[in-house]
């Protein structure tokens, strides 16, 4: 049987980190205040769908081939960091409205991201694969338990990112209360591409 510490400890575990910054809440910020909540809803379904995938990926036993063999876990470093660079470049150089808005109308000059552009986009966070790893090779039962304790990662992980995650949409949700005119809206634009660049600071010290 497992005990009820294992659900605590992976929970808590969970929830630090999920609601940390990092590349995915810094681009869910942005997007609730560009789009609203409703339409970033794909963006977090997506970035669920695929943790679940990493997660499975790392049971099934993937995670390992970073350890044995280090140069695929500096590609990907290499990868996922040119890729947040031109994410902070779209971010930041995102079309903003030539006079005051406001805040109800959409803007339809760039589109959210989409649930599957989300979920491929953790295959190239190394953030997301070390949260993966992490939770396999730590919470984890050997022997007879390792798949009842492995599906139990995935149930109580996807349980906790999903509202935590949308924290951090609400909370562009309430910023974006604030970009009513075109010079605010290029100064959080830009903001918000120079905190998605300094993630890869995370991607260096990985």
């Amino acid at each position: 049987m497992i005990d009820v510490s294992f659900f605590i400890a992976f929970a808590m575990f969970s929830f630090v980190m999920s609601v940390t910054p990092g590349p995915n809440n810094i681009m869910l910020l942005a997007s609730g205040a560009q789009f609203g909540f409703r339409r970033t809803l794909p963006h977090m379904i997506g970035i669920g769908v695929g943790m679940a995938t990493l997660i499975s990926s790392a049971l099934l036993g993937l995670g390992a081939l970073f350890i044995l063999y280090p140069p695929l876990y500096l590609a990907l470093k290499w990868v996922g960091g040119a890729y947040l660079v031109w994410l902070a470049w779209k971010i930041a150089s995102a079309p903003v409205s030539q006079e005051t808005i406001h805040v109800s109308e959409k803007r339809e000059e760039s589109k959210p991201m989409a649930w599957w552009q989300a979920a491929l986009f953790q295959f190239v966070n190394p953030k997301a694969w070390m949260m993966a790893i992490s939770a396999v090779s730590t919470f984890t039962i050997e022997g007879d338990l390792y798949l009842q304790s492995g599906l139990w990662v995935l149930f109580v992980f996807a349980c906790v990112n999903f509202p935590t995650i949308s924290l951090w949409a609400w909370l562009g949700v309430s910023i974006r209360r604030w970009l009513t005119n075109p010079k605010r809206q290029r100064r959080f634009n830009i903001g918000m591409g120079l905190a998605t660049a300094l993630t890869l600071m995370m991607i260096v010290r990985g």
